[in-house]
């Protein structure tokens, strides 16, 4: 069963949002502080958790640190990659950017619906699937849609890309990406952006066009957004080889892997 932990200290929009949730047949953990929310996590009861919606204003936190230690606390591994989603009152662009910024996947301003909410879960969640499978494995599956079982088999599957930047491993079971053998520590959005990039080598994708590739909700405002990440991504990168040069900047164009 779809897993989800909420963190929203107004209870009636935490009401509003688990009778949605509910409806989707899904279960949800309603936490009102964020005093609770690492103990929860450390608990067994966080091992089958799907996704957190996190509130930013809490009445003993602040939901983006949280956030950020969710994101690099080493003793809950297992969900450094757990989608997020942001709820906020805040609506000013800066917000918005340092919460993706800070390894959100998403974000939702008050007031906003409980089914918009859902939706773009689904999406992040739909977004991953694709990119853990194949060109190739995509195909498969289109064609083979009588035959679940052989779509169930092919979905799942380990890639591997050759780069002139070595080899790179992607195992979509736990949403490991990594680099010479070694494991990076990147946010969803930013491995979903290298997958992205990676599966098509030779082409140069703008900022809106990496934007769409990891959201179905893509702001084009928000485009600036990809070089905060890239610079994220290239700095998780230099810790493994910071003598190559794995994503080049076209300027005036967007961001290709290296050479394009």
């Amino acid at each position: 069963m779809t897993h989800i932990l909420l963190v929203e200290d107004d209870p009636a929009i935490a009401m509003s949002l688990k009778v949605t949730c509910k409806r989707e047949g899904w279960k949800i953990t309603w936490l009102d502080n964020a005093s609770s929310v690492l103990p929860m996590l450390h608990s067994a009861e966080a091992q089958d958790l799907s996704a957190i919606i996190l509130d930013v204003g809490l009445p003993d936190g602040d939901g983006l640190s949280l956030c950020q230690q969710i994101r690099h606390t080493a003793d809950i591994d297992g969900l450094k990659d757990i989608p997020i989603i942001f709820l906020t009152a805040r609506s000013d662009e800066v917000d918005r950017i340092l919460g993706l910024e800070m390894g959100g996947d998403d974000y939702c301003a008050k007031p906003f619906s409980p089914r918009e909410l859902v939706a773009r879960l689904k999406a992040i969640w739909r977004r991953e699937q694709l990119l853990s499978q194949s060109p190739t494995s995509r195909t498969t599956e289109a064609n083979d849609t009588a035959n679940p079982a052989s779509s169930n088999t092919m979905s799942g599957q380990a890639l591997t890309f050759e780069c002139q930047s070595g080899i790179w491993h992607y195992q979509p079971l736990n949403y490991s990406l990594k680099w010479q053998e070694q494991k990076l520590e990147l946010s969803n959005t930013e491995r979903n952006i290298l997958l992205t990039l990676l599966k098509a080598p030779n082409q140069v994708f703008s900022r809106e066009q990496l934007l769409s590739a990891v959201s179905d909700y893509p702001d084009h405002r928000l485009a600036r957004t990809i070089d905060s990440h890239i610079k994220s991504i290239r700095k998780q990168l230099a810790t493994v080889d910071a003598s190559i040069d794995v994503i080049h900047t076209h300027r005036g164009l967007g961001y290709a892997l290296c050479p394009a």
